[in-house]
């Protein structure tokens, strides 16, 4: 079973809670430098297998999108931190950043099982979000390929 989700009216949006979290090179990003792009948000785990199936897709929306003000971003939640993404990280390369998640940033997004994934638009809003659980490829497409048209 996979998640779809609606895509929220520009009206009915909330902002996306802002974090400044450190990615593999050490460098703070922090969501709010990605205003003027669609944001692909997604907690994962190296242990949470629909996490993992997951990521060959968002691998595609980069590379598909990337270069129409599109980015992923990756936030991993697992407990081992640096010790457990690292080398998981060197054996499944992804061409987005990565992030190293805290329970603060879990928290502002209501996150307690994963996969979580959450759609964002050009001013930093939540319009879409695939709660606890697979997302379905297509819906998830369908609803970056309508946030990339908005002006």
């Amino acid at each position: 079973d996979t998640l779809s989700a609606p895509l929220q009216p520009a009206a009915e949006r909330s902002p996306a809670a802002d974090f400044a979290l450190r990615d593999l090179a050490g460098k703070t990003a922090k969501l709010r430098r990605y205003r003027g792009k669609v944001v692909l948000l997604d907690f994962w785990a190296t242990w949470c297998t629909g996490c993992k199936q997951e990521i060959p897709w968002f691998v595609g929306f980069q590379k598909k999108f990337g270069k129409k003000h599109f980015a992923v971003v990756g936030v991993s939640l697992d407990d081992g931190g640096w010790d457990v993404l690292r080398p998981f990280l060197a054996q499944h390369p992804v061409p987005y950043r990565m992030l190293l998640g805290d329970q603060a940033t879990a928290h502002d997004y209501g996150i307690e099982n994963m996969p979580n994934t959450f759609l964002i638009d050009r001013k930093g809003r939540v319009a879409a979000a695939y709660i606890a659980g697979l997302v379905d490829r297509e819906n998830v497409q369908t609803n970056l390929m309508a946030l990339l048209a908005e002006r």
